[in-house]
């Protein structure tokens, strides 16, 4: 039985992200991190989570905005949606993360949800994870003590598990510079009424001066408990000519990584996440081509 009502729980806010990992530490894994809290809240209201306190980030500095190099991309772990979507940066060089940030809820969720909270809890409906999959982004963690970069395809370990240590903050995600020849999308298969992924795939593609693949990354989300890179796919693209059916036979091996363990629920069965995942592989994998054209 669910409720729409969350289990009683304690409010903290921390000034530092030291102070939030001493109070994670402290609570013995009673403790949940919030940002803009559009992962955790619908958890919580429907009891798969229940932590007995809140630590709030918001009141901490640091943690937001989006700088670029030479090396590629920084972006603070409070950093909203509508901010990916906006930003020059982002769309310069990882267009498929401001598209899938545009294509999150709706305006309210992307003016308020940060990319941290998206990939700290792994939501097996979310969009970015599949993202920075595909971009090989590097995610930074610190505790009281210490600070780690988690390669994201090491990251997403299972349904709402990552690889955080229990008093660890996720604070920042570094995307890669792209090479030159570089496309990257995100399309999606959305609930109707949420706008979550029932099957989301992105796609990043560099194609040399000879028409060849050089390099392929596919990272998909919402068909299983968790987001998984197609590596099967990216290998049949890999050192070709992306011909039309080429693409149409790697999107036949996108999701393949979730054989036995497609998800089933009232929105879609296991039968259908499967067959969708090679039609949004098709057309994800067919834009990036074009874009890196």
């Amino acid at each position: 039985m669910t409720t729409s009502a969350t289990a009683p729980f304690s409010y903290v806010r921390p000034s530092s992200v030291e102070e939030a990992s001493r109070l994670l530490s402290r609570s013995g894994g009673s403790a949940a991190l919030i940002a803009g809290g559009h992962s955790l809240i619908p958890l919580m209201k429907t009891r798969l989570v229940s932590p007995e306190v809140l630590i709030d980030l918001s009141a901490i500095d640091g943690l937001s905005g989006i700088s670029s190099d030479t090396n590629g991309l920084n972006i603070g772990a409070m950093t909203s949606y509508e901010e990916l979507e906006s930003s020059d940066a982002v769309n310069e060089s990882a267009y498929a993360l401001a598209e899938a940030a545009g294509q999150v809820a709706d305006v309210q969720v992307r003016n308020w949800g940060t990319i941290g909270g998206a990939l700290a809890y792994s939501d097996p409906a979310g969009d970015l994870p599949a993202v920075v999959l595909a971009l090989e982004a590097t995610i930074s963690a610190r505790s009281a003590r210490a600070s780690r970069s988690i390669p994201a395809d090491r990251f997403f370990r299972d349904f709402l598990t990552t690889a955080l240590r229990a008093n660890e903050v996720l604070t920042e995600i570094h995307i890669p510079a792209p090479g030159k020849g570089t496309g990257s999308a995100y399309a999606k298969l959305a609930n109707k009424a949420s706008h979550y992924a029932l099957v989301g795939v992105a796609a990043v593609i560099q194609i040399d001066g000879s028409g060849t693949c050089t390099k392929a990354r596919i990272g998909v989300t919402g068909a299983g408990p968790f987001a998984k890179r197609s590596r099967r796919a990216e290998r049949i693209l890999e050192g070709k000519e992306l011909t039309d059916s080429v693409v149409r036979r790697a999107a036949q091996r996108v999701g393949v990584e979730y054989q036995g363990m497609f998800s089933e629920d009232i929105h879609a069965s296991a039968e259908y996440r499967e067959a969708m995942a090679k039609v949004i592989g098709v057309r994800a994998i067919s834009m990036a081509v074009e874009r890196a054209g």
